[in-house]
């Protein structure tokens, strides 16, 4: 008896700590959702640059570490930081996006970008920030997750860049 109250405990922690990101609500159902932690790493596409991400559902857009970032006229051009190659990427200007956060208001590119992210390979818009303060150089938002995903914030990596023809770095 006390083991099957231990499993139903068990359940019922892990149910309310599964979400379903959608348009402003979470919802106590999986569906077809691929499920994530709070973490996870993903790829660049096509690049096939792989990153630790924070998986943020309390972001409302997702945030690329960029650094030497230079907008001219419809392109924008930056580097990824050291670690992760340093590799120079140039892609089409999307707009500009204001990012508050607690010490500020940013204005911030905004470009269009393919991650894989498990199986899945999604188009979205990032807004590039140095990132270099902080422990993860992408955060995943709603913006990405939305309608794809189940976020159990209390894991990390439950999930590995498997798109195919993806081969990470």
């Amino acid at each position: 008896m006390a083991g099957a109250m231990k499993i139903i405990i068990m359940a019922a922690a892990v149910s309310s700590a599964l979400f379903l990101i959608g348009s402003g609500t979470a919802k106590a159902e999986t569906g077809d959702q691929a499920r994530l932690g709070a973490v996870e790493n993903v790829v660049l596409l096509p690049w096939g640059v792989r990153l630790p991400a924070r998986i943020d559902t309390g972001a409302s857009t997702s945030s690329l570490d960029a650094r030497n970032i230079r907008v001219k006229g419809k392109t924008v051009e930056f580097k990824l930081a050291a670690e992760y190659g340093g590799l120079k990427i140039r892609l089409p200007f999307v707009r500009w996006a204001t990012v508050r956060t607690a010490q500020t208001a940013q204005q911030r590119p905004v470009v269009m970008i393919e991650l894989c992210i498990g199986s899945k390979r999604l188009r979205t818009e990032v807004n590039l920030n140095d990132r270099s303060a902080v422990d993860y150089p992408l955060l995943v938002g709603r913006n990405t997750i939305q309608h794809n995903f189940v976020v159990d914030c209390s894991t990390e990596y439950c999930t590995q860049p498997s798109c195919p023809g993806v081969l990470a770095q």
